[in-house]
């Protein structure tokens, strides 16, 4: 949950849809679709670790146009 809530506490104002899918043996990944396009921007699966904090949403940052605002900023 903790990568949900740094995703929408930054850019809530973006996204359309978040859809959490529970999955077996703590494996998740995290996909992004911008223009029809699906990208995976963090993978437990293929890194075998959990996430550091800031690091899903630095990889969701890379997706957004340049100059994207935080919410609240």
């Amino acid at each position: 949950m903790r990568v949900t809530n740094e995703i929408m506490a930054n850019y809530q104002h973006m996204v359309t849809e978040l859809t959490l899918v529970p999955g077996g043996g703590g494996v998740f990944e995290v996909t992004a679709e911008q223009d029809g396009e699906v990208s995976t921007i963090y993978s437990k699966r293929r890194t075998r670790r959990q996430a550091n904090e800031g690091e899903v949403v630095e990889a969701l940052v890379a997706l957004l146009p340049a100059g994207t605002l935080r919410y609240g900023t």
